[in-house]
């Protein structure tokens, strides 16, 4: 019977702000800047398991941006 002054303390999804990058995109993000890095000692070093880094990054960057546009798209409906 009138307000007690309690606030609601529960946050609905929906409440979050759409500048917020998913999760797992932020994952394959660092994933791949790790691997980048890892391909560029390994080049360096003059070895050529810097190939499978270079692969690496290539699909965790595929990963990254499936993930981002999958949760941009969520947050929009």
């Amino acid at each position: 019977m009138g307000d007690t002054g309690r606030r609601n303390s529960a946050v609905s999804p929906r409440s979050e702000s759409r500048a917020t990058m998913p999760r797992l995109a932020l994952y394959a993000l660092i994933v791949c800047l790790l691997a980048v890095a890892a391909a560029i000692v390994s080049f360096a070093q003059g070895s050529w398991l810097g190939v499978v880094w270079v692969l690496l990054a290539g699909l965790s960057s595929n990963m990254c941006w499936y993930y981002f546009k999958r949760g941009a798209a969520h947050q929009n409906r």
